[in-house]
């Protein structure tokens, strides 16, 4: 057993320190918000994550995790300490360390013993070496800095990390490098997957690559989509038929409207930031950002299709999180396609299992009309859009959507229905690089 504090609790800091504490391990989580603090010292989730809550209040109950807003308390608690503290972007994509950095300075002072700090941020290579100088000038107690990249996916964020397909550990210290090694083997013992160690700069750059090459991918089946509505093919055979091929494999070549959420758009502009501070020009990455920008709004230029002014009209909207099974809405698609149909006038009626509270509290407030369900929101709406492919979603009574439609208008922005049950079901169906299903060529405006 290993005392263990992880300083921030967002997304991965909480995660991280529920499945420490699920495998024995004695964790204290710091944050700075009391309110945040009470409820998860309740075993109250401040997050929606599939099978957090259970392990959450689980491990409160046993007295493995624990809550407070003492960072000295914190810092004399752990041997090993786990920066996971916001990161965001800046104005011009580079990675805002004031959280990690400011923290850093903190903790040299409150030292007591030889402890290992954990980098779990995603953070620019040679972060880890402004870290340790942050420290270093205020402490003469040994200390060894370690970056260990979170690979996290939300919504499967508990499994991936109870077992994950690698660790990463970035350590110039072989005493380091040990304790690292023993806490996580519990998490690779059953399945046998790899710690991987190499120097810190190394590790660093490893989350930005991933996470870069994924959001490249993502791109990359977008604009094939784009072509097969160009030239008449159908991207449900393209993608399987490049997909069969181990060299490019089938995950993440799903079309759709564009990637988003806290890690990709974030990582793909980090990087090409530094990038630019280096003197190189990232070619790819500006492609990739450009074309998911762009992807973003296909929805509505489908809607246009059948709707050229869109003022006065009541459109639906299915999906606010940037993907299922989260509530997380940062860079989420439909702040894009619900923020332009609110600029030319609509009337947006949406619904989204978790994300509704965050799209109403930190975005949109009042200026769009939230369903207690996903049917009530349609009643006389003129189309409904489908952002995100929740599980309720694609288990619609599709009989009931076209009942309750005013115009039988369905723009499908992650190809969640097969094109035959939406021709016999008499559907105006758009969707993202298959051929449209058309009623008719004209919906009665």
């Amino acid at each position: 057993m290993t005392k263990i504090t992880i300083i921030g609790t967002g997304y991965v800091g909480l995660v991280a320190g529920v499945c420490f504490a699920e495998v024995g391990h004695d964790v204290l989580c710091i944050d700075i918000d009391e309110k945040k603090v009470e409820k998860l010292s309740q075993g109250i989730p401040t997050i929606y994550e599939k099978g957090l809550e259970e392990l959450l209040q689980r491990n409160v109950r046993a007295g493995r995790l624990h809550f407070s807003t003492d960072l000295e308390k914190g810092v004399r608690h752990g041997g090993v300490i786990f920066l996971a503290l916001p990161t965001p972007p800046g104005e011009d994509g580079s990675a805002d360390l004031s959280h990690v950095l400011n923290v850093a300075a903190q903790i040299g002072p409150m030292l007591r013993g030889y402890t290992i700090i954990v980098n779990k941020s995603t953070v620019p290579v040679g972060t880890a070496e402004k870290v340790r100088r942050a420290i270093a000038a205020t402490t003469q107690v040994p200390f060894d800095v370690v970056s260990n990249p979170e690979f996290l996916r939300e919504g499967l964020a508990i499994e991936d990390f109870m077992a994950p397909d690698r660790v990463v550990i970035g350590a110039d210290s072989e005493r380091a490098l040990r304790i690292m090694k023993e806490l996580y083997y519990p998490f690779i013992r059953d399945n046998g997957s790899p710690i991987l160690t190499m120097d810190i700069p190394s590790a660093e750059l490893t989350k930005y690559a991933a996470n870069s090459f994924l959001a490249t991918k993502l791109s990359f089946i977008n604009e094939i989509a784009n072509m097969c509505e160009h030239t008449g093919a159908n991207i449900d055979h393209v993608r399987v038929g490049i997909g069969a091929d181990p060299r490019i494999g089938h995950r993440y070549l799903m079309p759709g409207v564009g990637y988003g959420g806290s890690c990709l758009p974030k990582d793909v502009q980090a990087l090409m930031h530094t990038a630019e501070e280096k003197g190189y020009d990232f070619k790819i990455l500006k492609a990739v950002s450009a074309v998911n920008e762009a992807q973003r709004r296909k929805p509505l230029t489908l809607l246009r299709q059948f709707y050229p002014d869109l003022k006065g009209r009541k459109i639906a909207v299915w999906g606010l999180a940037f993907k299922p099974d989260t509530d997380d809405i940062r860079e989420a698609p439909s702040l894009t396609v619900i923020g332009e149909l609110l600029a030319e006038g609509a009337d947006v009626h949406a619904y989204d299992p978790q994300a509704m509270d965050n799209i109403r509290n930190y975005v949109f407030g009042d200026k769009i009309t939230y369903g207690t369900n996903p049917y009530d929101i349609l009643d006389g709406a003129e189309a409904l859009l489908l952002l995100t492919e929740w599980e309720i979603f694609r288990d619609a009574d599709l009989e009931e959507v076209k009942r309750r439609l005013a115009q039988p208008v369905l723009i499908d922005g992650r190809n969640v229905f097969p094109l035959a049950v939406m021709e016999k079901l008499g559907m105006h169906y758009r969707s993202i690089g298959r051929p449209p299903v058309r009623v008719s060529d004209q919906v009665h405006a």
